[in-house]
């Protein structure tokens, strides 16, 4: 099979293409996608517990820990104990820190305007509809099974 009519070649190639774009974006305001990510993550006004946010984003524990201290360094969130779990740490937004939220949700919601542009709706229905098939045949443990099935989901 030709790598440019592979499905995961696709994904990645698209994935790497708009992470690289964030990534340009960011940098105009100091930051990076995955701080912005992070960001985006963070309930605005209650915080959001520090052991939720890996998970909710699908990054390992080390990452999330380097990107929380750069971003506690730069002044976007603090940590605060959590009231309901007193072994547990509120990751709440700074002012400064809700300031780059917005930033970066103006970002991702001029991302998809633009794409809502250029593709019709029904087009993005089928992509989501694909992309969420693909996680759940993932996620069933279904792609590698020893008798592949041609049962649609």
């Amino acid at each position: 099979m030709q790598k440019e009519l592979s499905i995961d070649h696709a994904l990645r190639a698209t994935w790497q293409a708009v992470a690289k774009m964030y990534n340009e974006k960011a940098t105009q305001f100091d930051s990076t996608m995955a701080m912005a990510f992070v960001l985006l993550n963070i309930d605005k006004k209650k915080g959001t517990p520090s052991t939720a946010l890996g998970p909710q984003m699908g990054m390992e524990p080390t990452s999330l820990s380097r990107i929380l201290k750069s971003m506690e360094e730069k002044g976007a969130i603090y940590r605060e104990k959590n009231p309901e779990d007193g072994r547990g740490v509120l990751i709440k937004l700074t002012d400064f820190g809700l300031e780059k939220r917005n930033t970066s949700r103006q970002a991702v919601i001029q991302f998809n305007e633009t794409i809502k542009q250029h593709i019709s709706e029904e087009k993005i229905n089928h992509f989501f509809e694909v992309t969420d098939t693909i996680n759940k045949l993932i996620a069933s443990k279904k792609i590698f099974d020893t008798k592949p099935s041609k049962q649609k989901i």
